[in-house]
């Protein structure tokens, strides 16, 4: 009797853990990759996949840009904020997501040269929509995602900065690139004037820029972000538009 009720347990841990291993490999998977092109630093980054990857080509790329908190040497720290949080946590997406890692002594506005060889690299790899390369990131990546739309105006589609910053100067560039930005009213690490300046300068140029501020959100404005729908349904509305058409004429915004 005593055998017996040892068995009956020992399947029941067993399908426990069954059943715990088939829900883990059910979800999407972000598989770690070191990009380490001559020339350019190391770069760790992880890549998601949509699930029908697979079936069809041309798919949308969003390259995720992380906050200070994620910097250092392990690429799984990444997975602790944003978009790749989101994934890890079962969230499925339309796009391939790259999230590449910062080094620890180190910021995206110092690492504009090595993203943009990333992005080549990816570009090659994987079946993308050169036409459909979208940029975001938060605070840090916020930053990050101002300064490298600005090094590279026509290589993406649109842009989703979150709480960052940037050069007013130099968003100019930007004012034919659709640009949906985020920051919350209360946020005491990054002001949101640094937000509004970048805002008021493409207003000025007559940029095609959108500005949501979330009232009573401090710093963590990414998370309500990322978790709206709508920011993807706009991300896919829009097409890369280069800042002068080969005819000289002015170019429309792509639907």
């Amino acid at each position: 009797m005593h055998t017996k009720r040892i068995l009956i347990v020992t399947l029941l841990v067993l399908g426990e853990l069954l059943v715990a291993d088939s829900t883990r490999g059910a979800g999407p998977v972000q598989t770690a990759h070191k990009f380490n092109k001559e020339g350019n630093p190391p770069l760790d980054y992880l890549v998601y996949l949509p699930p029908e990857y697979e079936h069809k080509a041309g798919w949308p790329l969003i390259l995720f840009l992380h906050g200070a908190g994620e910097k250092g040497n392990d690429i799984e720290r990444v997975k602790d904020d944003g978009l790749p949080e989101m994934l890890e946590k079962g969230k499925t997406l339309p796009f391939v997501v790259v999230s590449p890692q910062c080094r620890p002594d180190s910021s995206w506005n110092s690492q504009l040269k090595v993203l943009s060889a990333l992005l080549d690299e990816i570009a090659a790899k994987y079946k993308v929509d050169q036409d459909r390369i979208y940029l975001t990131g938060l605070s840090m990546g916020g930053f990050g995602t101002w300064a490298l739309a600005a090094s590279a105006p026509d290589r993406f589609a649109a842009i989703i900065p979150i709480c960052g910053g940037g050069d007013p100067d130099a968003v100019e560039r930007l004012k034919h690139v659709p640009i949906w930005a985020f920051h919350g009213a209360k946020d005491d690490v990054v002001p949101i004037a640094r937000t509004q300046a970048l805002v008021d300068a493409l207003t000025k140029a007559h940029g095609n820029v959108k500005f949501t501020v979330y009232p009573e959100l401090r710093h963590d404005s990414w998370t309500v972000t990322y978790g709206n729908p709508e920011v993807y349904k706009w991300l896919l509305e829009h097409k890369r538009v280069p800042r002068e058409k080969k005819d000289g004429a002015s170019p429309e915004p792509a639907r």
